[in-house]
């Protein structure tokens, strides 16, 4: 069913103004100046190593371990992927070696 092009400029207009308010809101809530509750602070430390851990578990949850080739490819980019954050502390450089290198792993190695 196709959609017309008021509805999508509709849907265009509301992701927009949605995106908007979410970088907004926390300005409007922790104005500068203002202390942040311990809460707020906690959360911010400990939510990004508890997504990516998520992320790592949701990869890795339907990796063949008892079948050929046993998990190798995945291993392999796993431990480059951290060895490669620990050395460099890069998101982008470590995840998109990780990346490249699983996606040769499998297509051209096993």
């Amino acid at each position: 069913m196709p959609v017309g092009v008021g509805t999508s400029l509709l849907i265009i207009l509301l992701v927009a103004i949605t995106t908007f308010a979410t970088r907004v809101v926390p300005f409007l809530l922790f104005p500068k100046g203002k202390e942040i509750p311990p809460v707020i602070q906690y959360l911010g430390k400990v939510l990004t190593p508890a997504v990516i851990g998520m992320l790592v578990v949701y990869c890795l949850k339907a990796t063949p371990v008892m079948e050929a080739p046993h998990g190798i490819p995945e291993l392999i980019a796993v431990a480059v992927t951290a060895g490669l954050h620990v050395w460099k502390r890069n998101n982008l450089l470590s995840i998109g070696t990780g990346t490249v290198l699983y996606m040769v792993l499998i297509q051209a190695v096993f």
